[in-house]
């Protein structure tokens, strides 16, 4: 059975969507089956791999609100080596349609039909802890947590955490796991002390649930999504394509290869 990953954090700019798009990648370069789910109304993620938003009618959206199949809203793109279902603004409408006791299960229902499909599930979710990502929470395995290594980057992670106890409390009661598969720093730039200084905050904080792996600034990463790729396919040279690499990686080894 596959792994449902939540890529969150409520604060923006941190490198989810970037994350999320680059990760799948890179564990579909090491041949892991992988299924990228965006459940961002702003589908940054879906835009980030040249999917034009126009015209689309199987999306996440339709899956949610029980208008589609999941099967039939996966967009194969063998280029980049990966699966995604695909988000459009019209996402933001589904809170309205959902009766409010399947809010935060529905997706956990909808993807465990293609669980086994798939080694990873990797679910990029929107700076906010409201609906699309308590939804995403509830229906994943682990949470990844991308931190940036700027001011005020640990800002508002204890609401996050507590967040995550809640679902991780709320899931025992229906014999389900939910635990951090760990805290990625973003955004380094090198040459400044502040950022060295969030690093060790940080790890100070987390311990060993702080991956190995620290993605720095770099053009490249901010660039692929203007060319809807990810990085490795941009630029696979670049120092955050194999950073990114690195990473899933350090993910294969802690879960095991899924082949």
């Amino acid at each position: 059975m596959g792994k449902i990953i939540a890529i969150a954090n409520q604060k923006g700019g941190v490198g989810k969507t970037t994350t999320s798009v680059n990760l799948a990648a890179s564990l579909g370069y090491y041949s892991e089956k992988v299924l990228l789910v965006d459940m961002d109304p702003q589908s940054s993620a879906t835009t980030s791999l040249g999917i034009n938003r126009s015209g689309l009618f199987n999306t996440i959206y339709e899956v949610l609100t029980n208008q589609r199949e999941i099967k039939d809203s996966i967009i194969n793109l063998p280029q980049y080596k990966l699966d995604v279902i695909p988000s459009t603004i019209e996402l933001a409408n589904a809170e309205l349609k959902l009766k409010h006791d399947e809010r935060n299960f529905v997706l956990y229902e909808k993807l465990l039909e293609i669980k086994d499909d798939y080694d990873y599930i990797i679910i990029d979710s929107p700076p906010s802890l409201g609906l699309f990502t308590l939804s995403a929470l509830y229906a994943a395995d682990t949470v990844l947590i991308p931190v940036q290594c700027q001011f005020l980057a640990i800002d508002g992670l204890t609401q996050l955490l507590n967040t995550i106890r809640i679902v991780q409390s709320e899931l025992r009661l229906v014999n389900r796991k939910f635990g951090i598969e760990g805290v990625l720093l973003t955004m380094l730039d090198k040459r400044t002390k502040a950022g060295w200084e969030i690093v060790h905050e940080v790890k100070s904080y987390f311990g060993e649930g702080v991956f190995d792996t620290i993605i720095t600034s770099n053009v490249a990463a901010q660039v692929a999504p203007t060319y809807g790729a990810p990085i490795l396919n941009y630029n696979a040279k670049a120092p955050s394509a194999k950073l990114y690499k690195n990473l899933a990686k350090e993910i294969i080894k802690k879960n095991g290869s899924k082949k």
